[in-house]
């Protein structure tokens, strides 16, 4: 997000305070959604998104199809038993950091901009300005991550053909197909929550991308059951399986459950920043 706090913005801050200094629920939702869509970087951010997994969903699917005959059969394999979560996959290992990037900034912007204080006094109640923020994100993480998947699905099915056949009929796919937006959701979310714990952009994200990227190889270097266990309850590691049609081999937990413990992470850590913003200064 850019340093500027746009006059839209300020003036939704202005227009849904009250007169008594309290907004209503919804005048909330209005004033987090002005100030989310009159943000240059917002756009910018959730295009990149897009372009990056629609295109590497799309170029992966063809190189594997490219190279079927060389790749190993473990890979096939892979592909006849969840095409669509291989489809989706990837292109959403690297759009996917556009996202979280973004839930991170979409608040520690507000620290760094000082914009945090104009509306932490249009709502002194600190609680619902954070239900509202978060709500508006997890709107639009989710419809944008719904339009993506589909969208891939509807680029990679047609090249994988040839190799795998699969269609929106078969069993698991629509599944996961809405399970990966809510996977981006919940992962915009996680990343928001971070945001909110640490207040600084590049601390945030930097956060958020050790938890995604780098705590999953490292958990698995643990020795034995130990590694697995820790590795499958990892937030994005378990949260990730509801974008599969079927549940693998290896896997610890079904797509549900795992969704379940990705959510229990994102919730906990929500109302860690909800206490923490409320004894906090601005």
């Amino acid at each position: 997000m850019t340093a500027d706090t746009t006059p839209e913005a300020s003036a939704a801050l202005a227009d849904n305070t009250g007169a008594s200094g309290t907004a209503a629920f919804p005048r909330l939702l209005a004033m987090e959604w002005t100030k989310f869509r009159s943000v240059r970087s917002t756009v910018f951010s959730l295009l990149a998104f897009v372009v990056l997994t629609l295109g590497l969903a799309a170029l992966f699917t063809w190189l594997t199809v490219n190279q079927w005959d060389k790749i190993d059969a473990d890979q096939r394999a892979a592909y006849q038993r969840d095409a669509v979560g291989n489809i989706l996959g990837g292109g959403f290992v690297l759009g996917q950091l556009a996202i979280c990037v973004l839930g991170a900034m979409v608040i520690t912007s507000e620290y760094s901009t000082g914009m945090i204080r104009a509306s932490l006094l249009a709502v002194p109640r600190r609680t619902p300005m954070l239900a509202a923020k978060g709500l508006v994100f997890a709107a639009v993480t989710f419809v944008v991550g719904e339009v993506v998947s589909f969208g891939a699905f509807g680029i990679g099915a047609p090249i994988l053909h040839s190799k795998v056949p699969v269609s929106l009929s078969d069993h698991g796919v629509l599944r996961a197909l809405l399970g990966a937006g809510l996977y981006l959701m919940m992962l915009g979310l996680f990343a928001m929550a971070i945001g909110a714990l640490v207040r600084h952009t590049a601390g945030a994200i930097t956060a958020v991308i050790g938890f995604v990227e780098v705590l999953a190889p490292l958990a698995q270097l643990l020795p034995g059951s130990l590694g697995k266990h820790v590795h499958a309850y990892l937030p994005t590691e378990a949260g990730h399986l509801v974008a599969q049609s079927v549940q693998g081999p290896k896997d610890l937990l079904s797509p549900w459950q795992g969704y379940g413990v990705f959510s229990l992470w994102t919730a906990g850590l929500l109302i860690i920043a909800g206490w923490l913003l409320n004894r906090r200064d601005a």
